[in-house]
């Protein structure tokens, strides 16, 4: 065994061999020719050699290769020392485990494993040799028992080991095998796919009927959202049994398994838990309130409900719609699942007309937002009914009128009409017409023989009034249909007629001995007199208005006849004629750009007092016109101004007039007005410029033309002449718009300049715009001047004094001149061959009458320019 591990332990003890006993060294050997006897291990090397071979097995083999018997002191325990299995169904298998355990401080090897019993078996034989580690090294072994037929059995395990005390140990085993229980053959259950929090039904199903004492079944759910019994019991002689799957509410969808386990065979079933959702549902999704009076409240109910698995919160409810309110719940409101909540709707009308609303539901329910339908129609409330006339005398008619709380809808508001008594007959209905708030009506009345009182009614939404009519009997007597015949207005040289009906109302004949009219247009025809009309017998006479001028007319049509209620009867007549719109015509029928068209309007007759009003109106957002004009009182003709925008694209405007019914047009061709481009100088001078000193001068480009100008480029030529700043082309410049183009002169050499400044466009006029430039460059000559105050006091006076210069940073200081101490002020000023851009140092010395320069001032620097 050493021969491949001991090369390993190092070249010093490569051909040592060591055989251990007991723990102890028994031999060990060398080979002379590698190793002299005298040579000893040390240090690591021996420290190593020692713990590897504490690990060896505990047979080695000798320096001559031959075995060494080993002999082991240690001692196991087995625990326990008898196996009972009790009663095992045939064909099942069961298991229960031995526990090896080392006592002593040695290692225990286990060899083998020998069962004796047929129905009895031991797992652990493939993991031999086992060993068992000093002082307290364990080792558990399984035991099975499966019965192949039904009975008592029994074996034993023997267990083989190299501990000197107990080298082979004995377990017993014992155990009956019974005859094979049903096994679970199904599990179904009612459902696949539930909502939390449910109950699911579930049932086994067995492969044969249970026995006597039942069948148990052992049950579990890998899922704690999904409880089940931990067993059930089939009953004898039952196939099947049932159980209840509790399932909890789940926040995320997830399955659970369920499984049934007996007789050793198991079957599973899927349940899938989805989340539980909320839902809400509404009693109604229209609300109809039918006529409701206005002013008059009336309510409906709508019942909320929760329909889903999880409470549903209703976050809001909105309402929409004239006269709708809604009360009984506040909001928010959370709904148990099956709970349920009354909403009342009201409808309460301020004005008469149909209303449509809509009730807005918002809640965490699946799917949109629930709604209800609203609608209503406010009626008005019938409130009076009156007549002209209390008391009738003979035939004739009676105005009344019907009148409503409020102004009526859209489509009018009817009234019924009736009347008790036959001599007086009222229409059946009469309609209030949409925005009123009455109505007319007439009551033709009868001739009656003896005085009677006649109740005439109206109704509307179960609402009646009446009105008490005196008749009383009459002779001839003549009735009008009208007392006034209004023509409104007419166009002027444009006839319209009316009739006035001439009725005997009497118990006799009436005669209409004539009939006049005046007033300017009014005529009459049809009827010729005298004319002489049975008891209720009529005539119709027809009334002209065929005015020829504008303004109000009136006139009056005179009956005259031996009615006993007046020998003569009035009619007033009026009317009003208004001139008609003949033309519109403008001075110009085509406009290039923008601009404005003098345009005229023109009637067929003079207006009126107070002038007559023509609606105009563009159809072309680029012309626009005067909302309307007013031809003045005696003329026919009024003018007005259109103002026309420049237009991209040509175009056509269409200009109207209207008054009454009557409208004229006139058609305005636009055409493109063309880009152009303005400049305000075409000439720059810059007259005298210093050398080295650049100035500036601008250019203003302006769109002048009806589109936008673009400037592709602006170039400039000349020395000297730059552009700097302004704008940057290309640029496009809507009309009026403006850009800059800024100039620089800056003269390097003495002379006159000449340039030119050429921009570039899609101008109509002049596409290439040419500035001319000038300018002299001229040398610049700088003087400075030195000003300086006397020595405050000096023992030796001051005769004059010397003025010095030097570039500036250096010392060559030269003489530029002399001042007299007598000057003032005291001062020099130097025009010798100042340079532009240099800088210079000054110095003054004062001089005795001796000619002796005093010590240097202070130095002064002045930079050029």
């Amino acid at each position: 065994m050493f021969d491949g591990f001991c090369p390993l332990l190092g070249p010093e003890i490569a051909d040592l061999c060591v055989h251990l006993e007991h723990e102890e060294w028994l031999e060990a050997c060398t080979r002379a020719q590698s190793h002299p006897p005298t040579k000893r291990l040390s240090g690591w090397s021996l420290f190593t050699l020692l713990v590897i071979l504490s690990t060896l097995p505990f047979a080695l083999s000798g320096c001559g290769g031959a075995s060494v018997a080993a002999a082991n002191a240690g001692s196991f325990q087995v625990s326990p020392t008898a196996l009972t299995f009790g009663t095992v169904a045939v064909g099942a298998t069961a298991s229960q485990n031995i526990s090896l355990v080392n006592l002593s401080s040695s290692p225990v090897q286990i060899s083998s494993l020998n069962v004796a019993g047929s129905s009895f078996s031991v797992n652990s034989q493939s993991s031999l040799p086992i060993t068992l580690a000093a002082a307290g090294g364990s080792y558990s072994l399984s035991v099975q028992f499966s019965p192949a037929a039904a009975g008592a059995a029994t074996g034993q395990l023997t267990i083989a080991s190299d501990s000197a005390t107990n080298g082979s140990a004995v377990v017993s085993l014992s155990g009956t095998g019974a005859s094979a229980a049903p096994s679970v053959s199904a599990l179904t259950c009612t459902s696949g796919s539930v909502v939390g929090p449910a109950t699911d039904s579930c049932s086994v199903t067995l492969s044969a009927a249970a026995a006597s004492g039942g069948t148990a079944v052992n049950l579990s759910s890998n899922n704690a959202a999904v409880t089940v019994p931990t067993s059930m019991t089939v009953a004898a002689g039952a196939t099947t049994a049932s159980f209840s799957a509790t399932i909890a509410a789940v926040s995320t969808s997830q399955t659970a398994v369920v499984t049934a386990t007996a007789g050793g065979a198991s079957q599973t079933f899927n349940i899938q838990v989805n989340v539980a959702t909320p839902g809400l549902s509404l009693s109604t999704t229209t609300v109809t309130f039918g006529n409701v009076a206005v002013n008059t409240a009336t309510t409906q109910t709508v019942t909320l409900t929760s329909t889903g698995a999880a409470a549903v919160t209703i976050n809001s409810a909105t309402l929409t719609g004239a006269g709708f309110s809604i009360s009984g719940a506040t909001f928010p409101l959370t709904l148990s699942p099956g709970q349920s909540a009354t909403l009342t709707v009201q409808f309460d009308p301020a004005s008469a007309g149909a209303v449509a609303g809509q009730l807005t539901l918002t809640s965490n329910s699946t799917g949109t937002a629930a709604t209800v339908a609203l609608s209503g129609t406010g009626v008005p409330v019938l409130t009076a009914l009156s007549c002209t006339n209390a008391s009738m005398t003979g035939a004739g008619t009676d105005t009344c009128t019907v009148s409503l709380s409020t102004a009526a809808a859209t489509g009018g508001f009817t009234v019924n009409l009736s009347s008790n008594n036959a001599a007086v007959s009222v229409p059946a209905s009469v309609t209030v017409a949409a925005g009123a708030t009455s109505a007319s009506f007439s009551a033709t009345v009868s001739s009656v023989s003896a005085a009677q009182t006649v109740t005439l009614s109206a109704t509307a939404g179960g609402t009646p009034q009446t009105f008490a009519l005196q008749l009383n009997p009459a002779a001839s007597t003549l009735a009008v249909s009208t007392s006034s015949v209004s023509f409104g207005s007419v166009a002027v040289n444009t006839a319209t007629t009316q009739t006035v009906t001439l009725t005997s109302t009497g118990t006799g004949s009436v005669t209409i001995s004539s009939v006049t009219v005046s007033g300017a247009g009014f005529s009459i025809s049809g009827v010729t007199f005298p004319l002489t009309l049975s008891s209720n017998q009529s005539a119709n006479l027809t009334v002209q208005f065929d005015p020829t001028t504008a303004g109000a007319k009136t006139g009056q049509l005179s009956i005259t006849s031996n009615s006993s209620t007046g020998s003569s009867t009035t009619v007033a007549l009026s009317g009003t004629g208004v001139p008609v719109l003949t033309a519109l015509s403008c001075t110009n029928s085509s406009i290039t750009g923008a601009g404005t068209d003098t345009c005229t309007a023109t009637i067929n007759a003079a207006a009126a007092t107070g002038g007559f009003t023509v609606g105009l109106a563009s159809n072309n957002t680029s012309v626009t016109v005067p909302s309307s004009i007013t031809v003045p009182a005696g003329a026919t003709t009024a003018g007005f101004t259109a103002t026309i925008s420049a237009v991209s694209t040509a175009q056509t405007a269409i200009l109207t007039a209207s008054a009454g019914t009557v409208s004229q047009t006139f058609t305005l061709q636009l055409n493109v007005a063309p880009p152009t481009l303005g400049l305000n100088a075409t000439t720059i001078a810059f007259g005298n410029v210093n050398l080295n000193t650049p100035t500036t001068q601008s250019v203003t480009l302006t769109s002048t033309g009806g589109s936008a100008v673009t400037v592709s480029s602006v170039s400039i030529s000349g020395t000297g002449f730059s552009i700097s700043g302004g704008s940057t082309f290309p640029v496009t410049l809507n009309p009026n718009q403006t850009a800059t183009v800024t100039v620089e002169f800056d003269p390097t050499t003495a002379g006159s300049a000449t340039g030119t400044l050429t921009i570039s466009s899609n101008s109509s006029s002049n596409p290439t715009a040419t500035v001319g430039l000038s300018g002299t460059g001229a040398a610049a000559s700088y003087d400075v001047l030195i000003t300086w105050n006397a020595p405050s006091s000096s023992s030796d006076p001051v005769a004059s004094y010397n003025i010095y210069r030097s570039p500036s940073g250096t010392s060559s200081y030269q003489l530029m001149g002399s001042v007299s101490s007598a000057a003032t002020p005291l001062s020099y000023t130097d025009s010798n061959n100042i340079q532009n851009g240099q800088a210079y140092d000054y110095i003054v010395e004062s001089v005795d009458s001796s000619g002796v320069d005093s010590a240097p001032s202070n130095t002064a620097t002045v930079t050029i320019p």
